[in-house]
């Protein structure tokens, strides 16, 4: 069924079919019946599936990767769809429109996206005012939020942590958990924060307001799949050094390598980050080496290529703790939640 839409789905600029899609489902939820009906088929009941992660209780384990709800708009249609949690943002303190359209590309015979987006989203504060209203209306549905801070494009790498700190703050009444976004590769310099001076001065200052609340929040850093083994020594070291409680594993690639689609079509579509099936292995490497290098003790949030229950079992099997997806949502459609569930409650 879904293929036939997605054929449709497809004909339509990616970016404008997102937003004219969740708005019919946004606009249809709000009637009883059919909200009844989504949650009925999409949503998984199997109390097996629940996992405890860095002092949360997830319903199940196939969450949603940030970028997809950056500005807090669909979670109720999201919970709905089954997702075990959901990341907003990338959230920046002051609003900005991204970069210029168009910035997202399907590449269908590989499975993949590729987007350069640079972190387009309403500003903290307005973000932080609709999950505030959200959570405070016992109308809407439960659901794990996480809450995912970069910095504003005109912010210079060194007044970085300022902008992380503005927005730690800023949601830390209305999310569940947090996660430190330095690794998209399409806010210019950002990725420099990679480096472990640049992350330690970011992430450490995080922990010391963390560690000031009555209740700390969970705090994690996601990286990039680019990394090399010395970086991700580094990286592994710091987060034993702050204190970090997880780390989401891996964001988008900057390499083309091994792709299908033609390589002047991907050269027209410039520069940004690729996800889906060709970022696929990597990524799990990167989950292996991690869990392996820390022998587990830093909980894992695995995301890239991850399209099917097989692809879920491989990034548990490989370390990860819980799971994301984005592109593969695009592709498999509205159950892909439900489906990776499934096999997971089958094969577990």
């Amino acid at each position: 069924m879904y293929s036939l839409l997605r054929q449709l789905l497809f004909n339509f600029p990616p970016e404008k079919v997102h937003h004219f899609s969740m708005n019919i489902l946004r606009d249809v939820n709000r009637f009883s019946p059919v909200r009844s009906l989504l949650k009925k088929n999409f949503v998984t009941t199997d109390h097996s599936l629940e996992k405890e992660v860095f002092g949360l209780r997830f319903p199940n384990p196939v969450g949603l990767g940030a970028g997809f709800d950056k500005n807090a708009l669909y979670l109720n249609e999201l919970a709905a769809l089954g997702f075990g949690f959901v990341e907003i943002g990338t959230v920046t303190p002051l609003p900005q429109p991204g970069n210029e359209e168009p910035r997202l590309f399907r590449l269908p015979k590989d499975k993949a996206l590729i987007n350069r987006m640079g972190f387009n989203n309403n500003g903290v504060k307005a973000i932080r005012g609709r999950l505030a209203a959200w959570r405070n209306n016992p109308k809407n549905e439960k659901l794990i939020i996480g809450g995912n801070i970069g910095k504003n494009k005109i912010t210079a790498n060194e007044d970085a942590w300022k902008d992380y700190e503005i927005c730690f703050n800023e949601l830390f009444d209305v999310a569940d958990y947090f996660v430190v976004n330095v690794s998209s590769p399409n806010t210019p310099g950002l990725r420099e924060l990679q480096e472990k001076d640049s992350l330690q001065k970011i992430l450490s200052n995080l922990q010391d307001i963390n560690s000031g609340k009555q209740k700390r929040k969970p705090l994690l850093l996601k990286i990039a799949p680019d990394l090399t083994q010395e970086q991700l020594d580094d990286i592994i070291s710091l987060s034993a050094e702050v204190k970090l409680d997880g780390l989401v594993a891996t964001n988008t690639t900057i390499s083309r390598s091994g792709l299908l689609t033609n390589q002047t079509s991907v050269e027209q579509m410039g520069a940004g980050g690729l996800s889906g099936k060709p970022v696929q292995h990597r990524s799990t490497e990167v989950v292996h080496y991690i869990a392996s290098q820390t022998n587990g003790r830093i909980p894992i949030i695995a995301s890239g290529g991850i399209f099917t229950g097989e692809d879920a079992i491989e990034k548990f099997k490989a370390g990860a703790s819980l799971i994301q997806v984005w592109t593969g949502f695009i592709y498999e459609g509205p159950a892909i939640a439900k489906k990776i569930c499934k096999y997971l409650a089958a094969h577990s």
